[in-house]
């Protein structure tokens, strides 16, 4: 019986001491993986693996952040490294920049930088920021922070994602200018549906956003919300999505108004064909981003062009509606107020067949009020409504200057005068 239990306690202590190696072989492959579908999602951030030396309690890493220029093809390197230690579930990575934070930005305390990872497919990635100081010579300007904390917890393999960002007070400062923005606070939930789409709910907000310059009055934003929510239905087959904007205050100098709102909904889209146009954009920015020429290269753009317009098509004939729900601007004159939609039915297999355009079969309807003050008390803006006005474009009702518009037929009637619209879809 002795030796049972003895040969039972050796099997358990090889197996828990085999543990971390395995582990450590799991999270190498888990980083490569991960760094290669990065690699391959946009063109924009590379994450360069240089080498990956793995021991049986711990490893270390080093490699190459490559940002590219969206628009001139620069490209900016930032070594970096990381330890990691592996422990009977999971792994934890400690990164840096190559020869550590620079202490000139960083006087008391380094930032963290962590991913957390365990062997069923969760993670937890996490920035923990001191109170930085970071100068830029060339532009004459300084970045100051509070230090902030942004935490991201990933689900199911990728699948999910909860992200935190807590900012107290972020501030950049030159020669004649400064932009102050205070208690930043965003929460978003994901799930991924398919491609480029995830589901979920968002909400991102700032308590002041100031912004002073020399030559002109001190702009304040004040209570700042954007939130945006997205989710499916029919089995995942339909997508709605809505995205709003509120602020409490708009001050510039010593005038204030608000509150405001602006707000967008889409509604009924067809999971698949609004799948293939998001990937099929983000194909199209890719090779527009990859500095590629030659006939290889536009027969690319050519094809996923192609797909770009099969999408549409296909969104359009399973119907849909996009709108700006509501539009609410305060003005010491009044309110701007103010919505739009845009519709297209479903159609049955042969009306698709049929379909030549889009636009036929588009409708939709905007109305938009402001006050008839704003035009008399602002010359700038008035000379932009004036032609608008002439035209009848905007008719005056009492106190108020109006557009109520509608379309169906290829035909815009704005204030009961139609206008012709080219078949552009």
């Amino acid at each position: 019986m002795k030796t049972r239990w003895i040969i039972a306690g050796a099997a358990v202590l090889l197996v828990a001491g085999a543990m971390p190696w395995g582990i450590g072989y799991v999270t190498e492959m888990q980083w490569q993986q991960a760094t290669r579908e990065l690699n391959q999602s946009q063109p924009v951030l590379q994450v360069q693996t240089d080498a990956y030396r793995r021991g049986l309690l711990s490893a270390e890493l080093e490699g190459e952040l490559v940002v590219k220029h969206p628009e001139t093809g620069e490209r900016q390197r930032i070594p970096y490294q990381a330890s990691v230690s592996h422990g009977v579930l999971g792994s934890l990575m400690d990164f840096e920049p190559a020869g550590g934070w620079n202490a000139d930005w960083f006087p008391d305390k380094a930032p963290t930088l962590t991913l957390e990872s365990r062997l069923w497919g969760t993670a937890t990635l996490e920035l923990t920021a001191p109170a930085m100081a970071i100068p830029n010579v060339e532009a004459d300007a300084t970045l100051r922070s509070s230090g902030g904390l942004v935490r991201v917890d990933i689900g199911n393999l990728g699948s999910e994602i909860d992200a935190l960002m807590v900012w107290p007070a972020l501030r950049l400062e030159g020669t004649g200018f400064d932009l102050n923005i205070n208690d930043v606070h965003m929460e978003q939930s994901m799930t991924h549906l398919s491609g480029d789409l995830w589901t979920g709910k968002g909400e991102l907000s700032a308590g002041t956003v100031a912004m002073s310059r020399a030559d002109a009055p001190p702009v304040t934003l004040s209570g700042l919300t954007v939130r945006s929510e997205t989710e499916v239905t029919e089995n995942d087959t339909r997508l709605d999505s809505s995205l709003s904007l509120d602020l409490d205050r708009l001050s510039i100098g010593d005038d204030a108004m608000g509150p405001h709102h602006l707000g967008f909904t889409f509604g009924n889209l067809d999971v698949a064909s609004w799948s293939l146009l998001t990937d099929s954009l983000t194909e199209l920015r890719m090779l527009a981003l990859s500095g590629q020429t030659g006939a290889a290269h536009i027969e690319q753009q050519m094809a996923a062009m192609e797909r770009v317009n099969t999408a549409i098509r296909n969104l359009a004939a399973a119907g849909f509606s996009a709108a700006m729900t509501s539009l609410r601007v305060m003005t010491p004159e009044g309110a701007v107020t103010g919505n739009a939609v845009i519709e297209h039915p479903q159609l049955t297999a042969r009306e698709k067949a049929e379909m030549l355009m889009v636009m036929h079969r588009l409708t939709g309807h905007l109305n938009l009020s402001l006050p008839a003050a704003l035009a008399e008390d602002y010359p700038d803006l008035r000379m932009q409504l004036a032609p608008l006005i002439k035209q009848g474009l905007l008719v005056q009702k009492g106190d108020e200057l109006v557009m109520q518009a509608v379309m169906a037929d290829l035909v815009l009637t704005v204030n009961d005068q139609p206008i012709p619209l080219p078949p552009l879809l």
